[in-house]
């Protein structure tokens, strides 16, 4: 990833974000972002190599968070699909893409593939706040 100050090509939201939990950023354009996450053993929920979908969901959001890219981007909502299991040992990648803006809210499209294999799909509406969600 080349680096750029404040065009949209360097994360500014979720910079603590353990990328083992929810993936690591791989591509991050305005308004695009692209994740991947290995799962791993600790990530099963069965002997028969089942990923818990909390993982997924996980990696689907981060995607959209980086997306909108603002320091005070947060979830407001969701709407998702999973549409095939996901298992230990190939890579799941994540597109998010913005679809619509509208005042403070952000619509983002979230795609998440295992290989060819399209596993999750998702709406996901941001909001960016003026401050951080936390801040008094």
């Amino acid at each position: 990833m080349e680096s750029g100050a404040h065009d949209g090509t360097q994360p500014r939201t979720h910079l603590r974000t353990d990328g083992r939990l929810v993936g690591v950023v791989t591509q991050l354009t305005p308004g695009h972002a692209t994740c991947r996450l290995a799962p791993t053993a600790d990530m099963e929920v069965d002997h028969h190599g089942l990923v818990h979908g909390g993982f997924v969901f996980g990696l689907a959001d981060y995607a959209a968070m980086l997306a909108v890219n603002d320091p005070n981007v947060v979830l407001g909502a969701a709407t998702s699909r999973f549409l095939a299991p996901v298992t230990r040992g190939t890579m799941v990648v994540a597109d998010a893409e913005v679809s619509g803006t509208r005042g403070r809210k952000r619509t983002v499209e979230v795609r998440v593939r295992q290989g060819e294999k399209t596993v999750f799909t998702g709406t996901f509406t941001c909001f960016v706040l003026d401050k951080h969600v936390l801040a008094s």
